[in-house]
Formats: structure tokens, sequence, C-alpha cells
């Protein structure tokens, strides 16, 4: 409770807006003053079988038979973190970014992480005929890596190259002797994404984040009609555009 009580002043001397919470277990009763603000999942996968039979635990069709395809269409895996990676990465980042109608992260960004990281941090791509198709951002530390930036060209989301990139991901982490293969926070909201990561046969917990004061979480409102306007503005942006669009909205990160 002193914690709290350091943030609830901090926050009025500092004038942030608000304070939030992530717990990754529930706090139990509502903390005073505190609201939720939204509910999210967290799958992790336990790695403690034996490779085949994480595979087996895949879903047949959706997940194994994907893998299977990807393999047999002779999708190439690679890995690394130079420019070359970081470019291919961040094209497909464009062309995902764009579908969700969302700017991107800033280039520099990713290229901080990989600075920052080290070896820790690896950009894995699947591609075939010199053509990337999927792309993920993957993070270690301590006994478990973490799938963290995912982005598709989604005209080849039919070969697999996504399923291949987690399997590829899961194998390597298996081989190092990690304990968990964690696929990332998905909103509640995201239905497609929760069974998608749920057929991997990770085991699913609910996030349930809190803000301070409440009454931010009353004026903020993703559905105002200046967010479908920028929505349709990032369908149609071209490349340079959004990526600049990005380095705008993401200062932060910058």
């Amino acid at each position: 409770m002193e914690l709290l009580h350091f943030l609830e002043q901090s926050l009025k001397k500092e004038k942030w807006k608000y304070v939030e919470l992530r717990p990754l277990n529930t706090c139990g009763n509502r903390l005073s003053g505190f609201e939720q603000n939204q509910t999210s999942f967290i799958h992790i996968l336990n790695l403690s079988a034996s490779q085949e039979e994480i595979f087996r635990s895949f879903h047949k069709d959706s997940i194994q038979r994907k893998i299977r395809r990807a393999e047999r269409e002779g999708l190439i895996y690679e890995e690394g973190r130079s420019d070359k990676f970081l470019d291919q990465f961040y094209r497909l980042l464009l062309h995902t970014r764009r579908r969700h109608q969302l700017p991107p992260q800033p280039r520099e960004w990713f290229r901080n992480l990989a600075e920052c990281l080290g070896d820790q941090l690896k950009i894995r791509v699947a591609s075939r005929d010199g053509q990337p198709m999927a792309s993920i951002l993957t993070l270690t530390f301590k006994d478990v890596m973490v799938y963290k930036y995912g982005c598709s060209d989604a005209k080849y989301h039919n070969l697999g190259p996504m399923h291949l990139l987690f399997w590829k991901s899961i194998q390597e982490a298996k081989n190092k002797g990690l304990a968990e293969f964690d696929l990332g926070r998905s909103d509640a909201d995201n239905p497609g994404l929760v069974e998608f990561k749920d057929r991997w046969g990770a085991t699913r917990t609910t996030l349930s984040y809190l803000r301070y004061p409440p009454e931010v979480l009353k004026a903020a409102s993703t559905d105002g009609w200046g967010v479908r306007i920028a929505k349709q503005l990032f369908l149609h942006m071209p490349d340079g555009f959004l990526e600049a669009a990005g380095k705008l909205l993401y200062r932060h990160v910058g």
C-alpha cells in the first residue's frame, strides 16, 4: 500500500495523466482508487515435454498442417540482427500495420533494441525465392523466450510462413534448455489472435490492467470520428508517409 500511495502522490507532483498497474496475477479485491482498464490474455507454452510431444500438442489442422505445408513449399528460414534482417522485418511491418489501420513503430526503435539487447534478440524471416513472407522478433531472458513482434504479407498466409517461424523459435528454445516460450499478450477484443495462440497448446492466463484515476478511462475513446478518419488514412498511405506518421506518433520510443 505504501507503493500505491507513492504512485498517487507522484501522479499529482509530476502531473502525470494516469498510473497503470499491469500485474501478472489478479490483485484480489479492487485496489482503492484503481479501476480496471482492459482485459488481456497471455499465453505461455511449457517446454518441459519432448519436442515430439510439444508438436503433438499443437492443433492438428490449423498448426501442424500449416508447419508441414511451409516445409513442403520449401520456405527458407533465416535469422539475425543485421540491417538486412531489420529491413526485411520493417517492410513486412509496414504491410501489417497498414492492414490493421495503425501507424508503425519507428525503425529506430527496433534498431535500438537490436543494439542494446545483442544476442538476446533475434529477427526471424521466412521467405521463398528471395521474397520475405513473414517475420517475427523474439527476445530471450533467463529461461524464457518471448515472441514480441510479428508481421507478414497477407497474400502468403496460406503457405504457413508465420507457423514455420513460431515452430523454429520453439525448437530453438527447447534445444537451449529454456523452460517456457511466451507467445505474448493478446487483447480480449481480438478473438482471432487469442484462438491462434490457444492452438499452440499454450496455457492462457487473464491479465487485468488497473488505472488511476478512473476518470481517464471515461475520457479515452477509440471510436471517435477522428480515430476513424485516421485509420482510413493509415490504410491508404504510401510507405514513406506511413513511416513518417509512425515517427511522429511514437516519439516516446524514437
